[in-house]
């Protein structure tokens, strides 16, 4: 960190970083500078120090889908509306080796916009090298608007490759789960457990920041549970309708359907059927693309400290009402545009959704949990358009707890709010599927 105006005689302040990845893209997390420095990053004292890219204004990641031999760039600073597409004829894709170099560039113009996606059609000249090459060594590629004011975003975005399996194979699973996820590893292994016994094939994690040691979390998870998960850094900052995006590309191959749903959010079966049964009888009708499923929001069910036998038993009274739909997807179903508002995704022409019924499958959202957990939702929220609580924006929005406003002060009733209706039905379920015959415990 450099003082302003260059010190006037102080000393730079050197701070080693919070975090890294390697080896590419090269991520750092530093420490926060203190107020009136400016930062930089010096990867050696020989070297002068690289200056940040502003994270809002900002081409962050990009896929090649081989499905249409097309680029999809997910950027920030385009400031598109949510939940609609946009005019795709106003932009065009960057790509280059060196974007210092102009004459070397080559352009392509957008085939959909929409919120902070935007699909290319690849240049013949980079689908062939990468063909080629096998995805070494892709180009950079951002993202200009046209016309008047015109600008191209900075970009650390390089293509990555989504596998595609031939049409006629049959997907791997059945069912998988994407999700994203910040300081959360304390809640995944009662999440996974669960959503395996039911049928959940795979998981796709996309980690936002996480500093709870996650990896060791899930590492340990994958080795002795034998559990499909996939760890996914998306460091970006309120991205989460894009991450989930680029989930649901990744997925596309492997999966026949795959649920939206956070970690503390547990599909359940009221009707005691597995979830296979459910996805089958849908799987035979093509023009059902979505399935959108009901969420009960719980709340503190008269706790003030963690529950140690884990939400699904700890949490038994809820709202009467659903706020809410979470959605799982057939992905093929979806919109070229890929445009999701986080509970569901825009569908092509001819594929149409169905509600579930409530008396089938529905999603218990552990939503207000005792305010030690509850309280952590204030910091930062992960999605887009969703305005953080601390911010005088949008305090009606059903995003947030009714009636906190937007400080981080627990009410005096708090563990007796959101209580309307004594609902056990999976807490009882998950007693009978997984508590020890001779201890009584969980696995969790």
């Amino acid at each position: 960190s450099t003082p302003p105006g260059g010190g006037g005689g102080r000393p730079d302040l050197r701070l080693p970083p919070i975090s890294s990845s390697s080896p590419d893209p090269l991520l750092v997390r530093c420490p926060l500078a203190p107020g009136g420095f400016s930062i930089s990053l010096s990867t050696s004292l020989d070297l002068p120090p690289v200056r940040p890219r502003p994270w809002d204004h900002l081409a962050y990641a990009a896929v090649f889908d081989p499905r249409d031999n097309s680029t999809i760039v997910f950027a920030k600073g385009l400031n598109l509306r949510p939940a609609r597409l946009s005019d795709p004829s106003r932009y065009e894709c960057i790509f280059g080796w060196n974007f210092f170099k102009p004459k070397y560039l080559l352009t392509s113009a957008a085939t959909s916009a929409a919120q902070e996606i935007i699909r290319c059609k690849t240049p013949g000249s980079v689908l062939l090298r990468h063909l080629r090459q096998s995805n070494r060594d892709p180009p950079l590629v951002s993202v200009k608007s046209k016309g008047r004011g015109s600008f191209t975003l900075p970009s650390v975005a390089r293509p990555e490759t989504i596998s595609s399996p031939k049409r006629w194979r049959n997907k791997e699973h059945s069912m998988c789960v994407c999700t994203m996820v910040r300081n959360q590893a304390r809640s995944l292994q009662e999440w996974i457990a669960y959503h395996s016994r039911i049928g959940i094939q795979r998981w796709f994690i996309y980690d936002n920041n996480s500093d709870d040691g996650i990896e060791q979390v899930i590492e340990s998870l994958a080795s002795s549970s034998n559990y499909n998960i996939t760890l996914h850094s998306w460091p970006w900052v309120k991205t989460q309708e894009a991450g989930l995006a680029h989930c649901a590309l990744r997925a596309r191959g492997h999966c026949e359907w795959v649920g939206f749903i956070d970690v503390d959010e547990f599909l359940y079966l009221p009707a005691k059927i597995m979830l296979h049964d459910v996805l089958h009888k849908y799987s035979s009708k093509p023009w059902v693309g979505e399935l959108r499923t009901a969420c009960h929001s719980f709340g503190p069910s008269g706790r003030k400290t963690i529950p140690s036998e884990g939400v699904m038993v700890g949490y038994t009274c809820r709202m009467n009402s659903p706020e809410r739909h979470k959605s799982i997807v057939r992905p093929e179903a979806l919109n070229p545009s890929l445009i999701n508002v986080v509970h569901h995704f825009h569908l092509k022409d001819g594929m149409r959704y169905v509600n579930m019924d409530r008396g089938v499958m529905v999603i218990n959202h552990y939503k207000y949990q005792v305010w030690e957990v509850f309280k952590e939702k204030f910091y930062r929220r992960v999605a887009t358009y969703v305005a953080d609580w601390q911010d005088e924006e949008n305090v009606g929005s059903k995003d947030r707890a009714p009636g906190l406003g937007t400080k981080a002060v627990e009410p005096p009733d708090w563990p007796s709010r959101f209580c309307e209706v004594n609902d056990t039905g999976l807490r009882d379920w998950v007693l009978r599927a997984f508590s020890d015959p001779n201890t009584g415990l969980l696995p969790w």
